[in-house]
């Protein structure tokens, strides 16, 4: 497998699983030039590490804080820490690697 091969095009986000058991899952999202809804917060019960490997997003947290990620920028997004996509790349596909799991 490739991180970078199949890269399906879609109107909406596309979230793979690339690996999961019980404490962590990591998946690749694709992401080509979307943002989350306006009103919607993602509010996730274990944290998250996020890594670009392709493209750039701009991830907004409920404080008004903004994260610009860049290609090999990455972030972790704690339990409960309320976010969302604002935006991503619109030159091209935006590769995220991302994992969660819950801290021990």
């Amino acid at each position: 497998m490739n991180i970078f091969s199949n890269l399906v095009d879609s109107k909406d986000e596309v979230f793979q699983t690339l690996l999961e058991s019980k404490n962590i899952k990591i998946e690749r999202i694709i992401s080509d030039a979307h943002s989350s809804p306006k009103d919607f917060w993602y509010d996730q019960d274990e944290d998250e590490w996020v890594i670009i490997l392709q493209g750039s997003a701009v991830v907004e947290f409920e404080n008004d804080e903004s994260v610009s990620l860049d290609v090999g920028d990455y972030l972790h997004i704690k339990a409960q820490q309320r976010h969302r996509v604002e935006c991503t790349s619109k030159k091209e596909k935006t590769i995220w690697l991302a994992v969660h799991f819950d801290v021990i």
